[in-house]
Order: structure tokens, then sequence, then C-alpha cells
């Protein structure tokens, strides 16, 4: 397992007017001292696009939990090695899931940075969902065990984790045709694949 690696996010999303959804596209560089920059902005020369879609962030402004994202990296460590996964998939389901919104909460009630069910929470043992720690623990062990159900594919478990268990076997172990799975593996993949890279370049 890496050793911890700082990630400072900067972006601020632009709200959208209705539904409290954001909408950025996302680009990230990894500085001469290991830190991966986040930003919808890239005036630096180094920003690679990251992440060109919709983020859901239902409570309060994006930015300001953004900005705080590096506070989560040691809890990320600790979860991903409890749970035998990469942190950098940990990573990239919170962007896509929260933005690093500790209170998101989704229509669908949703919760925390992870965006754990109440079902999901409850069958890990946690107690308060919006408890950061807590949160990333159980989303990472969840990982873990969709990866081991869905034979370490990791876009069905992915699919799994946005659409259920259920609907992946439903429709023959493959990804459901739901328009937002279908939209949500390739996102989560891409920042996933993209923090990989960097972090084997730094």
């Amino acid at each position: 397992m890496h050793a911890p690696w700082a990630v400072r996010l900067t972006m601020t999303l632009l709200a959208a007017a209705a539904g409290g959804v954001a909408h950025a596209d996302i680009y990230s560089f990894v500085d001469a001292t290991g830190v991966t920059h986040f930003s919808n902005v890239p005036v630096d020369a180094r920003y690679r696009l990251l992440l060109a879609a919709p983020v859901e962030a239902p409570t309060g402004h994006p930015g300001k939990w953004l900005a705080k994202s590096a506070l989560y990296d040691p809890m990320i460590e600790r979860a991903a090695r409890s749970a035998a996964v990469r942190p950098e998939l940990v990573r990239a389901v919170i962007v896509v899931e929260s933005a690093f919104n500790p209170r998101a909460l989704s229509k669908r009630g949703a919760q925390g940075l992870m965006q754990l069910r109440p079902s999901t929470a409850r069958r890990y043992g946690v107690s308060d969902a919006f408890d950061p720690e807590q949160n990333i623990t159980a989303g990472a062990h969840y990982l873990r065990d969709l990866m081991a159900r869905f034979g370490n594919d990791l876009e069905l478990a992915l699919a799994a984790y946005n659409a259920g268990e259920d609907a992946v076997e439903r429709y023959g172990r493959s990804i459901p045709p739901f328009s937002e799975t279908r939209h949500y593996v390739p996102n989560v993949m891409r920042v996933y694949r993209k923090l990989l890279a960097q972090q084997r370049s730094s």
C-alpha cells in the first residue's frame, strides 16, 4: 500500500439553477512534492482534464468541501488498507459521488462522502453515515465485497455500487441499462485511472 499522499482540491463548482446539481470540468496535476491539485479553472499548463461530468453536491456550497478534501486523506488510506482496495479507487468514488461533501444527501437518501444507502450503512455497522471516518470505512469495505462478488470485475462492482447488487444480477451480471449507471461507471473509471497514473508518475 502506498504511503499517504496529500490531495488538495481547489475546485469551485458552478451551481446549477435547480436540483442542487453542480456542473464543472475537473482538471488535475501532481506537483513536484507529490501533491495532487484539482481545479475547474486550469490556469496552470500542467493541468489535464480529469472528469467532464456533472457532480452532485446536494447540500451546501461544494467549493468549501473540496478545498478541505486533504483532511480525509488519512481516513482514505486507513480504510483502503483495511479493506485491501486501492486508495485511488476510494478517492475516485468520493469525487464522483459527493465531490468531498461529507454532508451530501441524495434524493434517494444516500448519505455522506461515499453516498451510503441506509441499508448499506446498517450492513457495515455505521451509526452515523455523515461521520467521514465511518462513511469512508464502510464504503471501502463495500467496494471490496462487491469486487469479491463480481469476480474482481471493477466495472461491475461500480455498477452495483451505483444501481445495487440485485440490478447487476438481474441484467445477467452486466451493467444495467440505466442512464445514470451507464454514465457513473465510466466517470469513476476515468478518475480512478487518472489518479493511478498520477500516483505512479509522482
